[in-house]
């Protein structure tokens, strides 16, 4: 039998993994039955387009004076050219926004990403290839690298492309592989909740979780002009909170400390369920509870020195106050269930 709710059930668990340098995978759940759509699709959609990467947006090369010309000596033509310079993938060395950068090369040598590198750029694809110059050939060039998001024709650019240069499709995205699976779970006997399984894949010009951090930011910024034009707190609840604490130990249910029997039928008489309620307390609050023996009282004291919020934890002012209200929506949710 299906039960009236007041509130939305409020998913509280999240986990990372790391499965190569570039690429993790994230799960989040549970989620009330549909709402993991309405959560997954925007972040799937803002990682693709508010990730902010590093492209080339315009290109000299010396002698040349347009994309279909060709360099002697040179195995490609300056179009192939372009097409694999765009796939060199840059990092700035000082986070700079913009870049100039000049090249010179004598053949005989086969020119890779690794020879780009130098003291203001940094390139994430050192394997891939850009030129084949014979041994009469020299090959000087430059590069005007950008930092932007999404991706910009290079006809758009052409009013800030420089005299002699050439613009380049500018495609800044560091996110190459963003999906997301939906999964039915189980929880308090109803199998319609739902896990969401995002897997995440940038290029390296940034890791894969800051990607994620930055769609999460990005999707709150755009909620935000809702929340002051209606007067509404559109916050996320981790913005309340020190991110040097671990919330999720916080909210983690007294079930979870393995207590004795005795400790724990003590603290379910006393409704308390999660940590953060004993760690906020004193040590005078929690001896004065109801048939709270020493044995127990020092039981329960360990255990939260061992999860690193002992007794009488020094919280401010305005984490206290979300941590509470935080709890009670958690306890809120487990009388309805």
């Amino acid at each position: 039998m299906k039960k009236i709710s007041t509130c939305l059930y409020m998913p509280h668990e999240i986990e990372i993994e790391q499965i190569s340098e570039n690429r993790v995978k994230i799960f989040a759940y549970p989620f009330q039955s549909g709402f993991a759509i309405t959560v997954a699709h925007p972040l799937r959609r803002l990682l693709y387009g508010s990730s902010a990467g590093y492209a080339v947006t315009s290109l000299r090369i010396d002698g040349v004076t347009h994309e279909f010309d060709s360099i002697k000596g040179m195995l490609e033509d300056v179009s192939l050219f372009i097409l694999n310079l765009k796939k060199i993938r840059f990092k700035m060395k000082n986070d700079s926004k913009k870049v100039e950068v000049s090249f010179s090369f004598n053949g005989p040598k086969e020119i890779v990403g690794a020879d780009l590198c130098n003291d203001d750029i940094d390139v994430v694809t050192p394997e891939f290839h850009l030129a084949t110059i014979n041994e009469d050939a020299e090959l000087n060039f430059s590069l005007i690298i950008e930092k932007g998001i999404g991706y910009i024709p290079s006809e758009d650019l052409r009013d800030n492309v420089p005299e002699g240069y050439i613009g380049v499709d500018a495609f800044f995205t560091p996110v190459r592989k963003a999906i997301y699976s939906i999964e039915n779970m189980l929880v308090e006997d109803d199998p319609t909740y739902e896990k969401i399984v995002f897997e995440i894949e940038t290029d390296g010009q940034i890791p894969p979780v800051q990607a994620f951090k930055e769609s999460i930011e990005a999707l709150n910024d755009q909620i935000a002009i809702f929340g002051k034009a209606m007067d509404i707190d559109v916050s996320s609840p981790e913005d309340d909170f020190d991110n040097s604490v671990d919330m999720r130990k916080l909210v983690q249910s007294v079930n979870e400390m393995n207590l004795s029997a005795r400790s724990f039928n003590c603290l379910d008489r006393a409704n308390i369920r999660y940590v953060a309620e004993l760690s906020i307390m004193s040590e005078l609050e929690l001896k004065s509870l109801k048939n709270l023996g020493k044995k127990s009282f020092e039981e329960i004291t360990s255990k939260l020195e061992s999860i690193g919020f002992p007794v009488g934890s020094d919280f401010d002012e305005d984490f206290l106050k979300a941590l509470n209200k935080n709890i009670q929506e958690l306890k809120a949710q487990l009388e309805e269930e």
